[in-house]
């Protein structure tokens, strides 16, 4: 009786703690940022010092509030508010932690804990100029403050029950699953890595560096920041499409839901960030653009937040939230994007443009790369926003689904990865057009002949799909040119190319994998979506629905029960009708009986790069009465390399951010010296 009483408001102590560390965080925030202006202001290392511990202070603050909502959560102490509506006790250990930020208040928490603690790495940076750093940790004081005012005062975790319930509501059994679990880790710390190079750029605009000479080594500093941001938003897109893809059970991985999009446009504008940083760092220019584009990143990062918490969507991602609470985000999102990009429109005609380069030049792809990359963001971001418009100012309902997209954004992306190739093979400041086309000639015939073979071989009528695989070996093969040129492979004896593969820098071999990455994921999204075959229809036990090349026979269904669901098992047989070895699967339909729901347990046979994908649907009777379950089938080719390719780019990024420059944020020549 002891232990029920404690899950149930006997934790009342360790409850308090996490409320009081809580506040203790908005205070340390707020002392952050008053402290750092002042510093700044008298020039004095003594407050900046305390501005630097009071940024680690209110990190550990943080930590120690989130540490205490998981183990409410742990022991199911259902007089805290959120875990009386988000938890139960019939549910796994796994599910418990990750309930505490599968809601509104644990994910807003989650979402503070990492705006602190990569506030308290930014004050701890021993590269940065005194007054540079000053300024970007009183910036990020602030972002502090305003969010954890926000945690505080409107979506506090640790609110509790008089009295406390006998047992919880449970989380959304959709989100009791592995791969969304890890999910919202990785993606607010991509969502809000971007809110360092946001404090970056503003504190450059704050202190009005208009000389050329500041902006290379302002470029040295955002990188690493940017770069890391951008490969844990990666793989936070990439669990979360996987989630959907094998949790939904409705054939598909992306459906251009305004929640997903919500993380894709950071990611774009983090990705055209990268190598708009690579501009100003090693030639000072388009400085204007790059803290233009470390400013979106994060903006863009808070209008997620503020789409999914506003209750303006309608989404199976999306937090129910009261709409009062969502102004109040939008308020937080008008006040710092206002000011950030107002500050912006009176500095940049201060900001004089570093080293000048030809059209045709490193420096010229990569902005032409730039230019499409913002195009296709600005895309999405109408393609998200228009609904919403439309149907506050007129009323009128209007749904921006997946045509919109093909006709408006692929065409954009299209022609920025047929360019991207071409920017490692172009020198900086003036490049050779026809010598870069040499040097990926074999690239681009290889390119061509598995286009055509993909369009004379699989389906003459899906011309548009074999130029995608086209474009995917492109991509793949035109990333591999670079490393292969610059250790002169094949021209060269072996040991030499050895020995200037050991000297390149991980920098360029990070770049080679993200940009081989992206090809792979190409590939595997354009063969998925354009050779898929589908197959559903009614079945007893001991019959079987065709897909493609692929048989699955029913063989029988039992009911079997969870840690906390009763489900309904389909145990199902799939072999090749060429005479492949059989495999055995099951599918489910699974019952929460705390939540009165019903979810679907996909059926996935791996094989090979190819899935074979099974969802038992409801049962009914056959016309002689048999009983009978409706079994949707799908055959959907070279679906790893959908998930495999990011898992590569986000690879390259971990790779890149190991090179000793980026590290130290020296320069390559420096470091000679």
């Amino acid at each position: 009786m002891a232990s029920r009483r404690h899950r149930r408001g006997g934790g009342s102590v360790i409850v308090e703690t996490g409320a009081f560390a809580l506040i203790l965080a908005l205070a340390l925030s707020a002392l952050q940022a008053v402290l750092a202006v002042a510093g700044r202001v008298r020039r004095s290392p003594v407050l900046a010092g305390a501005a630097t511990g009071a940024a680690i202070a209110a990190a550990l603050a943080v930590a120690v509030a989130f540490a205490v909502l998981i183990h409410a959560f742990s022991v199911s102490d259902f007089s805290v508010a959120n875990v009386a509506a988000n938890s139960h006790t019939d549910k796994p250990m796994l599910y418990k932690v990750a309930a505490a930020w599968g809601s509104h208040e644990g994910s807003l928490l989650l979402w503070c804990l990492v705006l602190t603690g990569f506030g308290g790495f930014l004050a701890r940076g021993r590269n940065l100029p005194f007054e540079l750093k000053t300024s970007a940790v009183a910036v990020q004081g602030m972002l502090g403050v305003l969010f954890l005012a926000f945690a505080v005062f409107t979506s506090n975790p640790f609110d509790r029950l008089n009295p406390a319930p006998f047992q919880g509501a449970s989380l959304n059994p959709l989100l009791q699953d592995p791969a969304l679990a890890f999910h919202p880790p990785f993606l607010y710390a991509g969502y809000v890595g971007f809110s360092v190079c946001f404090s970056l750029a503003l504190a450059a605009l704050i202190e009005g560096r208009a000389n050329a000479a500041f902006w290379p080594a302002w470029g040295r500093w955002v990188r690493p920041w940017a770069l890391a941001s951008w490969a844990l938003l990666t793989v936070g897109i990439t669990l979360g499409a996987f989630w959907a893809y094998y949790e939904l059970g409705w054939g598909g991985w992306w459906f251009w839901d305004p929640v997903e999009n919500a993380s894709f446009m950071p990611w774009l504008a983090g990705a055209a960030l990268l190598h708009s940083a690579v501009i100003t760092e090693r030639r000072g220019a388009v400085a204007g653009w790059t803290a233009f584009l470390a400013m979106a990143a994060f903006v863009l990062s808070m209008l997620g937040a503020f789409l999914v918490r506003s209750g303006v969507l309608t989404s199976v991602h999306a937090f129910a939230v009261d709409p009062e609470r969502g102004l109040m985000l939008l308020a937080i999102l008008g006040l710092a994007g206002g000011l950030a990009f107002g500050l912006f429109a009176w500095r940049v005609p201060q900001l004089r443009g570093g080293g000048i380069f030809a059209p045709i030049s490193r420096e010229g792809a990569l902005v032409l790369n730039n230019l499409f990359l913002t195009a296709a963001c600005a895309t999405v971001l109408l393609g998200t926003l228009y609904p919403l418009i439309l149907e506050a100012t007129n009323g009128s309902t209007i749904s921006v689904g997946p045509p919109f997209y093909a006709l408006t954004l692929v065409p954009l992306m299209a022609v920025a990865l047929l360019i991207l190739p071409f920017g490692p093979m172009l020198a900086w400041k003036r490049g050779d057009v026809p010598g870069a086309m040499q040097r990926l000639a074999v690239a681009a015939g290889l390119a061509v002949l598995l286009a055509l073979a993909a369009y004379a071989l699989f389906d003459t009528r899906k011309a548009l799909s074999a130029a995608g695989i086209g474009l995917g070996a492109w991509l793949i093969l035109g990333a591999l040119t670079d490393p292969v040129e610059r250790i002169r492979l094949f021209r060269v004896p072996l040991a030499e190319s050895l020995r200037r593969a050991r000297g390149l820098p991980l920098g360029s071999w990070g770049a080679t994998l993200a940009h081989a990455g992206l090809g792979v994921f190409v590939l595997g999204a354009v063969v998925e979506t354009g050779y898929r075959i589908e197959a559903a229809r009614p079945v007893a036990i001991g019959e079987a629905v065709e897909a493609g090349p692929w048989r699955v026979r029913l063989d029988d269904v039992r009911v079997v029960e969870g840690p906390n669901y009763l489900a309904e098992q389909g145990r199902l047989t799939v072999t090749l009708r060429s005479g492949a070895a059989p495999r055995q699967i099951t599918a489910e339909r699974r019952f929460f009986p705390a939540g009165g729901q019903t979810t679907t347990e996909v059926g996935l046979d791996f094989r090979g790069l190819d899935d074979v994908y099974v969802v038992l649907g409801e049962r009914g009777r056959t016309a002689a009465g048999a009983p009978a379950w409706n079994l949707r089938v799908w055959w959907n080719p070279w679906a790893r390399l959908i998930f495999l390719g990011p898992a590569i780019m986000a690879l390259g990024g971990a790779l890149s951010l190991m090179d000793r420059r980026l590290r130290l944020g020296v320069s390559r020549r420096k470091g000679a010296a």
